[in-house]
């Protein structure tokens, strides 16, 4: 379980583990080109080594790796890991995959650079940044990614549809791990960049398998005649807008960075 506040909120990192998320992962959006055109310019030290936590199937990891000297992409899931592997660029030879939370991993710091996407949601984040903090080098930064559709015109049906069937009904929206972090004095000297809308157009069985790798709505916590209704829910949802079996998806990607501090 994370340090939310909500102490009511199920711990649900675990589902990350099953090969069935790890693969239905691919479908979710790609990162905007200026997100990592951002985290190469907060890269200003030497050299230009990148530890990404949380890595998940290396969404962040494998498209900077061409941009930086070496990535260190870390994820307690294996089956993660073994999904990353075969993604594009997951095979580059700077980039080590290490299976293991943050806290415990043998990591090769100083890193330049430290990236979080949404796993970072899921981590104990007085013992992350504490591990984080004697690895930076001097003007190392902490970024947090974050990304997804925005002004949906289905919205509001799809988010009855999704509390309907969530693993985590009284999830709060308006809860952010960066706001939640600067309270508690684990990050300071604080900046941000947001980018988009940016149209991507996406085939309507890929939008509604992207769900299924979210660990609220994990085919792993659902009944197949729970998963039947979900999609099919899902798709009717999102019916009058499909164009050509597709729907347009407006993504907007914000990057949130900072100086990690010890708890």
């Amino acid at each position: 379980m994370t340090n939310s506040p909500d102490a009511k909120r199920p711990d649900l990192g675990s589902v990350f583990t099953h090969a069935g998320v790890a693969a239905a992962y691919k479908h979710r959006p790609p990162y905007p080109t200026e997100v990592f055109d951002t985290l190469q310019e907060l890269i200003v030290d030497e050299p230009r080594a990148v530890l990404d936590i949380g890595a998940g199937e290396g969404a962040i990891a494998r498209p900077l790796a061409t941009r930086v000297d070496r990535i260190d992409a870390v994820d307690v899931s294996a089956a993660m890991i073994a999904a990353g592997r075969q993604r594009p660029g997951g095979q580059a030879a700077n980039i080590r995959w290490i299976h293991s939370d943050v806290e415990s991993a043998t990591l090769d710091g100083p890193y330049a650079l430290v990236t979080a996407g949404a796993s970072l949601h899921w981590m104990r984040w007085p013992d992350t940044m504490n591990r984080l903090v004697p690895l930076l080098s001097p003007n190392a930064k902490l970024a947090i990614v974050d990304h997804g559709p925005r002004d949906l015109p289905w919205q509001d049906e799809l988010l009855a549809i999704i509390k309907r069937h969530s693993r985590n009904p009284d999830y709060d929206p308006s809860f952010s791990i960066v706001d939640f972090l600067v309270g508690q004095g684990l990050l300071d000297d604080i900046d941000k960049a947001e980018f988009g809308p940016t149209p991507f157009w996406q085939p309507v069985a890929d939008y509604v398998e992207q769900f299924h790798s979210t660990a609220t709505l994990a085919r792993e916590h659902m009944s197949p005649r729970e998963v039947r209704e979900f999609d099919e829910a899902v798709e009717a949802a999102v019916s009058p807008w499909i164009t050509d079996g597709r729907v347009k998806l407006p993504i907007v990607a914000k990057v949130v960075w900072g100086r990690p501090q010890a708890g």
